[in-house]
């Protein structure tokens, strides 16, 4: 039997370079925890590591961490794990298409960004990138 790790890819290289410093244990320049502060760093690194232990995107699903839901609208075939009560992790599955078969199968899940669900508008802004 194969085993697969979800792998989370990045959805641009400031994305990339952040998460790849905040696990660069030994030589970490702390980069993400400057940008949005050491407690959102904390929920950003933990649903990370949630996120990366799962073999599927369904089996993500199927957890229920950080209240996942799919997102709608200019959104959609998005993912939001909240990480506070006004932030949320956005990730996309790359999967041929949104089925239940299809998610079954993915192992890869493209880390979009951090976003203030609520903001200083009606519209959510990012934070990251």
């Amino acid at each position: 039997m194969e085993v697969f790790v979800l792998y989370g890819d990045f959805e641009d290289d400031r994305v990339q370079e952040l998460f790849e410093d905040l696990n660069d244990v030994r030589n970490s320049r702390n980069l993400m925890r400057k940008e949005i502060g050491a407690e959102l760093t904390k929920a950003v690194k933990k649903r990370y590591n949630q996120i990366i232990a799962f073999s599927s995107f369904s089996e993500l699903q199927r957890a229920r961490i950080g209240k996942l839901e799919a997102l709608e609208g200019d959104r959609k075939g998005t993912y939001s794990l909240r990480l506070s009560a006004n932030h949320r992790l956005i990730i996309k599955p790359q999967s041929e298409d949104l089925s239940a078969e299809s998610l079954k199968k993915c192992d890869i899940v493209i880390i979009k960004g951090v976003i203030d669900y609520h903001g200083t508008s009606k519209k959510s802004s990012w934070i990251i990138p």
